[in-house]
């Protein structure tokens, strides 16, 4: 197995652990009396990531490996931590709503309104460049682009609905 396919390898496990959080954050967020917003645009979002790694799976998979971009793209994951630390068990791959409970202002959270998008498109970026695909690379960061920006608005909408305290955790 070349380094590249353990990379994707890694990336892909990352992602399908990602969604079983989210499955588990999502199933009890909505028992506790949370609401899904934005539902309609979830599956371009699934489309997406999936297209983006299969094309890395079909094109990337023995490709020479650039080490200086995927130091690059473990930075990321240091920040995609911290993001997940901050939002803990609210942290899901859907607009998931909980109504009363304040805006999450830790973490990145208190620097920069949509953290986890930043860590993404830059994942989708450096992982294709790493991996000497810069055509993938632009591809799938202008689709990723414009289904961020559905997303983002949806997202602003939804928690600008009512006026929600911002609550710091340590």
């Amino acid at each position: 197995m070349s380094f590249a396919s353990v990379i994707l390898a890694l990336v892909t496990l990352q992602r399908l652990g990602e969604l079983v959080l989210s499955r588990r954050n999502t199933e009890r967020l909505l028992a506790r009396g949370a609401i899904e917003v934005g539902a309609r645009h979830y599956p371009l979002i699934v489309l997406v990531h999936a297209g983006w790694l299969a094309a890395l799976w079909i094109w990337g998979r023995n490709q020479d490996v650039n080490l200086a971009i995927l130091a690059a793209l473990l930075l990321l994951q240091g920040l995609r931590l911290w993001i997940l630390a901050a939002l803990g068990p609210r942290w899901t791959t859907r607009i998931i709503v909980l109504p009363g409970a304040p805006l999450v202002a830790s973490g990145p959270y208190r620097y920069f309104p949509h953290p986890n998008y930043a860590v993404v498109v830059g994942e989708i970026a450096l992982l294709p460049l790493a991996l000497h695909l810069p055509v993938l690379a632009l591809i799938f960061t202008l689709l990723n682009l414009a289904v961020l920006a559905i997303r983002i608005r949806a997202e602003s909408r939804a928690l600008s609905v009512a006026d929600w305290p911002r609550v710091s955790t340590p």
